[in-house]
């Protein structure tokens, strides 16, 4: 089993959001932790969590969510299986194991994930007259690398077509352009999936930060000679959700609860459109006006201001707390407390309305010491940026988690969270 700490890249206006690697073995055997145990370490005396369960799997507007021990053993790491085409042909293939992202914005695969047949029909993105596009995705430690291309993209019944998406690494390493940064992240190895679907509220992945190319992370290549160059959002790496014909209006992402101590697995459903249909209609308590990105700014931690993230790419809850004991050398950048916490958090976004969110902690080695579970509620580990509150995929267990897409750009509404 493995432990890996989604971390992220902070791009000026927007942030391009793709998983990083910290990873720590765990012992096997066994299954979770002892009654005995769990009543020692104050994890029978958490706070109860939510308690909603998702709608069944079935609907045109629905697709599976599974959370399991997926291609890599990596816990909290939430999959779908996507359709991708060849633009306006029958050449297509089902992908697995592709994570579940509300905190980007795009389709990534990598390119070892495609048969051969199908990768090499994709249409290559052209700018600059010839030059063929590609795309440097930054994160904390590494990127991803790799051309933009155009597909078909099916989710469950609704489809996209034409869809500009990123192919990592189908590029030769000789092509990385020296402003291009850090370690590369560009095989299933390196990401633990086959790919990243990115679904929060921007339409795109960067917008008008890349209509500047001293901003822009794309690039236009001649052969493996990449430079800097501007990206129009019509050949971006785009959101499908709004690409969709109907129930393009956000998405809801429904979990199960799981035990304190963990789950071996977990099923739930991800739903397209927001009252389009009988099965997505809002019934949340909160409502929150976002940023452009999908953060709530307004929100307070600890008694200081600070931004909450909604990710359910990032696989722990993630906040800087010096009271909390971290877990050291055998799972870097968690929190290892010797017995079961709760912090508050106020999410507060750019209106009103304000939620109180409790977050549980449970030492990080606890929770993977029996070595079968790979849902957890309740893992947390040290902040990606000073300021910001990560409420990754333990956030979502027992939740439906409303995104509204960012439709202003064509006078529709403006992106909001609510759970």
């Amino acid at each position: 089993m493995q432990i890996t700490t989604k971390l992220k890249g902070w791009m000026q206006v927007a942030a391009v959001v793709v998983m990083a690697s910290l990873v720590a073995a765990c012992g096997g055997g066994g299954g979770g932790d002892s009654g005995s145990n769990n009543a020692g370490n104050g994890i029978s005396s958490l706070p109860a969590g939510p308690t909603q369960q998702p709608v069944a799997v079935g609907a045109a507007n629905t697709v599976a969510i599974t959370v399991d021990k997926g291609l890599k053993n990596v816990i909290n790491i939430p999959t779908v299986s996507v359709q991708i085409c060849a633009p306006g042909t029958a050449n297509c293939q089902i992908v697995d194991h592709v994570q579940l992202d509300t905190g980007s914005y795009g389709l990534r695969i990598v390119s070892t994930a495609l048969n051969a047949t199908l990768g090499s029909a994709l249409p290559v993105t052209t700018v600059n007259g010839s030059q063929h596009l590609a795309e440097c995705a930054s994160f904390a430690d590494g990127f991803t690398w790799g051309s933009v291309r155009t597909a078909d993209v099916t989710l469950g019944q609704k489809r996209a077509a034409s869809l500009p998406v990123q192919i990592i690494g189908d590029l030769a390493a000789a092509s990385v352009p020296a402003s291009c940064t850090g370690v590369p992240e560009n095989t299933v190895d390196d990401l633990r999936v086959n790919g990243i679907l990115g679904i929060g509220v921007m339409q795109n992945d960067c917008g008008t930060t890349c209509l500047d190319p001293t901003s822009s992370n794309y690039y236009g290549c001649t052969g493996n000679t990449c430079t800097p160059t501007i990206a129009t959002t019509a050949v971006q790496v785009a959101n499908p959700v709004p690409k969709f014909s109907g129930d393009n209006n956000g998405v809801i992402v429904q979990l199960p609860p799981v035990s304190n101590t963990g789950a071996a697995s977990a099923q739930g459903t991800l739903v397209f459109g927001i009252n389009t249909q009988s099965n997505n209609t809002l019934t949340a308590a909160q409502t929150f006006l976002s940023d452009s990105a999908g953060d709530l700014t307004g929100s307070t931690f600890n008694g200081n201001p600070a931004t909450a993230l909604f990710d359910t790419g990032s696989n722990g809850y993630f906040f800087d707390d010096s009271t909390l004991a971290a877990c050291g050398s055998n799972e870097p950048g968690f929190y290892c407390p010797p017995s079961a916490q709760t912090r508050p958090f106020t999410v507060k976004g750019t209106g009103s309305a304000s939620a109180n969110v409790n977050m549980n902690v449970v030492s990080a080695a606890t929770l993977v010491s029996g070595g079968t579970n790979f849902a957890f509620n309740d893992l947390a580990g040290e902040g990606i940026r000073a300021g910001w509150v990560d409420l990754g995929l333990p956030f979502f267990f027992g939740r439906y988690v409303y995104f509204g897409m960012d439709l202003s750009s064509t006078g529709g509404p403006a992106p909001f969270i609510a759970f």
